[in-house]
């Protein structure tokens, strides 16, 4: 039996279920392998007192300890998040926090590997409490946490010295493969998302657009309200196409500057901001959509690019991380500069001209979940095996 420390700051709790949502389905499939025993632990970065009774931090603070989360058992311990420090500290606080609770827990789960799912901090602290424990180490790389912890003056070092450290490195993307290597840091191994194929994929487009209430073309734009996400070019792009429909599906502190974006914009009856919408839903909506367009100025290889594809609906997005290796198709979608502009002309083309949602599909089949758990325990498998390997080697 493998034993798995699964340690991620990107994990769902109940005040964000769709936050990290992709590490969850992730690990679910993980301790569904027979061969596997797993425990998680999730810790919540709040700032100190008096801030982190501020009204933003209050729903983290009020997450339980521990908790069972859809059959897994989760741990939620508190670390210190300091404002206004570039993120210098969040890393050796975190592995502060975590060592007692992990000295405690390795009395009745004696773990083999820790599994960190996200670069910063999870990887630093992860390789220290490793070192401390004994125990190998695989980190995975997404987007964020090598494009900006990855360039950030303050993280940058810490970053790198994780990526030598650990006993293991994943990726979700050749490209992010690519970044990792120009930053300093061993080659990973390329570790592709899945797709829930009893969801995404099951319904087609006029029985989602009849669901919905939608009639005419629809564009949908995902992710967070954040400017790196790009949602105010798709905005201006499809305010641009009349009669074309967008919604944006997200909640973040871009909301605002959207809204007076969208307000005067004069398609405010055709552009909406959802909010956010539980993961289970998004199934329908992929699927009522003509287009998903997301003008990210950075992504790994985004889970929304391949959902889109799998429910049949083509997507538009810029030449950002993973995107050659998702859109390697006419009938995926256009991969185009991050303009309104170059977004609003590749959105008509395919209004005007779609390509077969079987053919979209198809751009996304070689993605699966089971292919993701098999090949996640054969390589932490493998980091345990060699571990095990090494005093006898050297004792040799």
């Amino acid at each position: 039996m493998l034993r798995v420390l699964t340690l991620s700051t990107l994990f769902p709790d109940a005040s964000r279920p769709n936050f990290g949502v992709f590490v969850e389905r992730q690990t679910l499939g993980l301790a569904s392998h027979p061969d596997v025993d797993l425990r998680v632990v999730a810790p919540v970065g709040l700032p100190p007192f008096p801030l982190s009774q501020a009204q933003r931090y209050r729903p983290l603070a009020g997450l339980p300890d521990q908790e069972r989360w859809k059959g897994l058992d989760v741990r939620r311990p508190r670390f210190a998040n300091l404002p206004l420090t570039g993120g210098r500290w969040h890393a050796p606080l975190l592995a502060r926090a975590l060592a007692p609770l992990l000295t405690a827990l390795r009395r009745d789960f004696p773990f083999d590997v820790i599994d960190a799912e996200f670069f910063f901090p999870d990887g630093p602290a992860a390789v220290a409490l490793g070192r401390h424990f004994g125990v190998p180490v695989s980190i995975k790389a997404r987007g964020a946490d090598i494009h900006h912890w990855g360039t950030a003056p303050a993280t940058a070092p810490q970053v790198r010295a994780a990526g030598t450290g650990a006993n293991g490195l994943l990726a979700v993307s050749q490209a992010m493969a690519d970044d990792m290597v120009a930053l300093g840091i061993p080659r990973p191994t390329v570790h592709a998302t899945g797709i829930d194929r009893a969801r995404f994929g099951t319904i087609a487009r006029p029985a989602a657009k009849a669901q919905l209430g939608i009639s005419g073309p629809l564009v949908i734009s995902l992710g967070a309200l954040i400017p790196r996400k790009g949602h105010a070019i798709v905005a201006d792009a499809v305010a641009r196409l009349p009669g074309v429909s967008l919604w944006i599906v997200g909640e973040g502190p871009d909301r605002p500057r959207l809204e007076a974006q969208i307000a005067g914009s004069g398609a405010s009856d055709r552009i909406r901001l959802l909010g956010a919408v539980p993961h289970h839903q998004m199934a329908t909506l992929l699927a009522a959509a003509d287009v998903m367009a997301l003008a990210s100025s950075s992504e790994g290889l985004a889970n929304a690019w391949v959902e889109a594809l799998a429910s049949g609906t083509p997507i538009v997005i810029p030449d950002a991380g993973g995107a050659r290796e998702v859109i390697t198709t006419p009938a995926a979608g256009r991969i185009v500069p991050r303009t309104a502009t170059a977004f609003g002309e590749a959105i008509a083309v395919l209004l005007t001209d779609p390509p077969a949602a079987d053919d979209v599909r198809q751009a996304a089949a070689r993605f699966s979940w089971e292919a993701n758990r098999n090949a996640l325990v054969a390589h932490l498998q493998g980091l345990v095996d060699a571990a095990r390997a090494a005093p006898a080697q050297s004792s040799g």
